[in-house]
């Protein structure tokens, strides 16, 4: 059977050449990957900037904002940080994506390497299970004007910064006032963020179908200060109330130097990332198998 998928684009981690090899292997992984895309009838597409780190020369290469436009399914090979920068950029396309596992946890990034050849096969013949990951908009707000306007797809965090002392921040939902915090920091997560810093901070985890966000406070000063579960529907408001160094984070991007008053807004983003997995995943599989839940213990 030929590809349901007529145009596949190929994206590799950018920071390191780890995608370029597989160790003993002699071909170069993401080599191994584009003819096998062929072999089931896909024209492989490789995004520019992994093509020039990976030397791979005999495919057409494009950036990604003509994949967007161009392609019909995105392979990103690398963790779940490579995942998150093409995701948010990808996100307003509507293009799928499927994660080939080459760094660390994989919670997005689920198929392990070694698997691809005979994982990718039924899923590029259509036998896959998609379930869409919310986004986040975050806006920076100075004097009421917008000094930096992103997307986030696991969190959003307001933090001390390299100063020892606590952060003082005001805290609004939809409007209203929640509370005046004085902690290390407070995040803003997604489902798909739930597992990540904010469960570090104590946050629960929320199944990625549910349309709501945790806000978890970092080492609040109050310890009954405890995590809480939002609808996405909400907007969060937290504005810096105290002239201590404090610093937003979006995923992997940083705005430093935040000054008292600035105001960092969350709310939904319209845009949503498409994620293609192998017929017959689960979730729970994931978490099980990422946080060792089964460590010492016999049995399904």
């Amino acid at each position: 059977m030929t590809s349901t998928f007529r145009q596949v684009a190929l994206i590799g981690k950018y920071q390191t050449a780890s995608a370029a090899g597989t160790g003993s292997r002699s071909r170069p992984a993401l080599a191994d990957i584009a003819a096998l895309l062929q072999a089931q009838g896909c024209t492989v597409v490789l995004e520019e900037q992994t093509a020039s780190n990976a030397g791979l020369n005999d495919y057409a290469t494009e950036d990604l904002e003509a994949i967007g436009r161009q392609c019909d399914l995105g392979l990103v090979v690398g963790g779940d940080g490579t995942m998150l920068g093409i995701g948010r950029k990808l996100a307003s396309s509507g293009v799928p994506l499927i994660g080939i596992n080459h760094g660390r946890l994989g919670f997005m990034t689920d198929i392990p390497f070694g698997s691809f050849e005979t994982v990718l096969p039924p899923m590029l013949r259509g036998e896959y299970e998609e379930e869409r990951r919310q986004l986040m908009r975050a806006r920076v707000l100075r004097q009421g004007e917008c000094v930096f306007d992103t997307l986030a797809m696991n969190d959003v965090v307001v933090h001390r910064g390299n100063t020892s002392g606590m952060v003082e921040l005001r805290v609004e939902v939809d409007g209203h006032f929640v509370a005046n915090q004085r902690a290390d920091g407070l995040i803003v997560a997604t489902p798909t963020g739930s597992t990540a810093y904010s469960l570090s901070a104590g946050g629960p985890i929320l199944h990625p179908s549910i349309p709501g966000w945790v806000m978890a406070p970092i080492a609040p000063h109050t310890l009954s200060n405890r995590p809480v579960v939002l609808s996405s529907d909400s907007e969060v408001a937290i504005e810096i109330a105290s002239d201590r160094e404090a610093i937003a984070n979006f995923d992997m991007q940083s705005l430093a130097a935040l000054q008292q008053g600035d105001r960092i807004i969350v709310s939904r983003s319209e845009h949503s990332v498409r994620f293609l997995h192998p017929r017959g995943w689960s979730y729970f599989d994931t978490l099980r198998q990422k946080l060792h839940w089964n460590e010492g213990i016999t049995g399904p």
